[in-house]
Protein backbone atom coordinates (compact mmCIF):
# COMPACT_ATOMS: atom_id res chain seq x y z
CA UNK A 1 0.00 0.00 0.00
CA UNK A 2 1.07 3.49 -1.11
CA UNK A 3 2.66 5.16 2.27
CA UNK A 4 3.20 8.68 3.77
CA UNK A 5 0.90 11.47 5.45
CA UNK A 6 1.54 13.65 2.62
CA UNK A 7 0.33 10.99 -0.03
CA UNK A 8 -2.42 10.06 2.33
CA UNK A 9 -3.61 14.20 1.95
CA UNK A 10 -3.36 14.27 -1.45
CA UNK A 11 -5.48 10.78 -2.33
CA UNK A 12 -8.08 12.95 -0.14
CA UNK A 13 -7.43 16.20 -1.07
CA UNK A 14 -6.14 16.78 -4.88
CA UNK A 15 -7.49 20.33 -4.91
CA UNK A 16 -4.81 21.32 -1.55
CA UNK A 17 -2.45 23.92 -2.15
CA UNK A 18 0.38 21.41 -3.33
CA UNK A 19 4.00 22.28 -4.52
CA UNK A 20 6.97 20.60 -6.25
CA UNK A 21 8.25 19.80 -2.48
CA UNK A 22 5.14 17.99 -1.91
CA UNK A 23 5.77 15.95 -4.78
CA UNK A 24 9.25 15.26 -4.54
CA UNK A 25 8.32 14.27 -0.25
CA UNK A 26 5.94 11.23 -1.88
CA UNK A 27 8.47 10.29 -4.47
CA UNK A 28 10.89 9.83 -1.99
CA UNK A 29 8.40 7.77 0.22
CA UNK A 30 7.23 5.78 -2.28
CA UNK A 31 10.90 5.13 -4.14
CA UNK A 32 9.94 6.86 -7.42
CA UNK A 33 12.37 8.75 -9.28
CA UNK A 34 11.14 12.70 -9.17
CA UNK A 35 13.72 14.08 -12.03
CA UNK A 36 14.02 18.27 -11.83
CA UNK A 37 13.34 20.18 -15.58
CA UNK A 38 16.71 20.30 -18.11
CA UNK A 39 17.74 22.88 -20.39
CA UNK A 40 14.67 25.40 -19.44
CA UNK A 41 11.61 23.09 -19.05
CA UNK A 42 9.36 23.85 -16.59
CA UNK A 43 8.17 20.07 -16.29
CA UNK A 44 9.55 17.60 -13.35
CA UNK A 45 9.57 13.84 -14.65
CA UNK A 46 8.35 10.88 -12.32
CA UNK A 47 9.46 7.55 -13.29
CA UNK A 48 9.10 4.19 -12.12
CA UNK A 49 8.77 1.12 -13.94
CA UNK A 50 8.03 2.42 -17.60
CA UNK A 51 5.75 4.63 -16.32
CA UNK A 52 6.15 8.15 -16.69
CA UNK A 53 4.35 11.24 -15.94
CA UNK A 54 5.51 14.74 -16.27
CA UNK A 55 4.15 17.55 -13.32
CA UNK A 56 4.96 21.50 -13.79
CA UNK A 57 6.75 23.12 -11.30
CA UNK A 58 4.35 25.96 -10.78
CA UNK A 59 2.96 26.31 -7.40
CA UNK A 60 -0.02 25.50 -6.55
CA UNK A 61 -0.12 22.60 -9.05
CA UNK A 62 -3.35 21.88 -10.59
CA UNK A 63 -5.52 19.10 -9.14
CA UNK A 64 -6.04 16.90 -12.67
CA UNK A 65 -2.00 16.53 -12.27
CA UNK A 66 -2.24 15.39 -8.29
CA UNK A 67 -5.02 13.10 -8.87
CA UNK A 68 -2.61 11.34 -12.05
CA UNK A 69 -0.08 11.51 -9.93
CA UNK A 70 -2.17 9.59 -6.94
CA UNK A 71 -3.51 7.28 -9.18
CA UNK A 72 -0.04 6.26 -10.89
CA UNK A 73 1.16 5.66 -7.32
CA UNK A 74 -2.04 3.17 -6.75
CA UNK A 75 -0.93 2.08 -9.71
CA UNK A 76 2.28 0.97 -9.44
CA UNK A 77 1.56 -0.31 -5.48
CA UNK A 78 -1.64 -2.72 -6.98
CA UNK A 79 1.11 -4.13 -9.61
CA UNK A 80 3.49 -5.33 -7.29
CA UNK A 81 3.46 -9.17 -7.00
Amino acid sequence: MPGGQTFERMRRNPKGDWNINDIQRVCRENGLACDPPRGGGSHYKIRARGFMLTIPARRPIKPVYIRAFVGLIIKLWDELP
